[in-house]
């Protein structure tokens, strides 16, 4: 309970502090956009990289992994389908799909992993999956499907190595799986850098509240409302009835798979959005109910299963 209640306090405070940056212009008119793409370009592939070249790759191989990788592909194909039929467009689709089921493993999944399921190291499989898998192919929707010149095959085929963040990801896994040791002065001004990731993440959500309107209305009501059901109720549901259905899952495997799985959707969402510029309102809206959600959802879950 308390380690749910301290993550979700960390993230509203920083979140606060952007919101108040925004309302008082401090960083000028060009703030969000400066910190988005420093998070993008800089701080999130160092970041990446200096976590996944340190991690354990042999936890891709459980059945944890699995059932988040299950839970998460029924989450955003549920919003694909709907996206297809109410034809809401590839990028704005794309986005809708990481917000059903893309959790935040990171600054909030750590400390709730911590304080609620006892070893930080139980969130690493959410990581990895989703940054060498979920990332680079949802990146690489989102580079193929842009406006701007359309490129050869060839060309389109390598986007994934011209993106940074799944450059960051890769580079990470292909130093952990060759059992490399990244030297510290190469190794300690990378994680320097990619510490300003999060924080930068989260000011900028922040700075993007002001003057936004009352969260699931307007254009993109319905897209909203259905990634945050998907993302609070469907993809936790998903992830319990595999979880036991399917893996004969119990106890605590079962309490981890459940708890991972009903993480809210990721600010770095709205990173990519925003760098994309598709779905801005809709990753920003998503995040922001997801997270409030989360709370009430993770402590009938730690109440129920723990």
């Amino acid at each position: 309970m308390q380690g749910v209640l301290t993550g979700f306090a960390v993230i509203a405070v920083v979140i606060g502090v952007g919101y108040v940056i925004g309302r008082r212009g401090h960083l000028g008119d060009n703030g969000r956009e400066v910190l988005t793409k420093l998070a993008f370009h800089v701080a999130s592939p160092a970041l990446l990289f200096t976590t996944l070249a340190q991690a354990d790759l042999s936890v891709i191989f459980s059945s944890r992994l699995l059932v988040t990788a299950m839970s998460t592909a029924a989450a955003a194909g549920v919003f694909v389908a709907v996206g297809v039929v109410r034809r809401w467009g590839v990028g704005r689709t794309t986005v809708g799909a990481l917000c059903s089921s893309y959790v935040n493993s990171g600054n909030l999944g750590i400390p709730i992993a911590v304080y609620v399921l006892g070893d930080a190291s139980l969130v690493a499989p959410v990581l990895l999956f989703q940054q060498i898998m979920v990332t680079p192919i949802a990146l690489t929707v989102l580079d193929l499907t842009g406006g701007g010149e359309k490129r050869p095959l060839w060309q389109r085929l390598l986007t994934p190595l011209r993106n940074p963040i799944a450059v960051g990801s890769l580079g990470g896994v292909a130093v952990s799986a060759t059992g490399l040791t990244v030297p510290g002065p190469i190794l300690d001004p990378l994680q320097l850098i990619g510490g300003m990731s999060v924080p930068a993440v989260l000011l900028a959500f922040g700075i993007s509240l002001c003057g936004s309107s009352m969260p699931g209305r307007g254009f993109d009501g319905h897209p909203v409302l259905l990634s945050v059901a998907l993302k609070a109720v469907g993809q936790p549901l998903a992830a319990w009835a595999l979880a036991v259905g399917v893996f004969g899952l119990h106890g605590a495997p079962l309490l981890d798979v459940v708890v991972t799985s009903a993480l809210p959707a990721a600010q770095n969402l709205f990173t990519y959005a925003s760098r994309y510029r598709v779905g801005e309102t809709l990753a920003r809206e998503s995040i922001l109910l997801s997270t409030i959600l989360a709370v009430p959802v993770l402590v009938v879950v730690a109440a129920v299963l723990g």
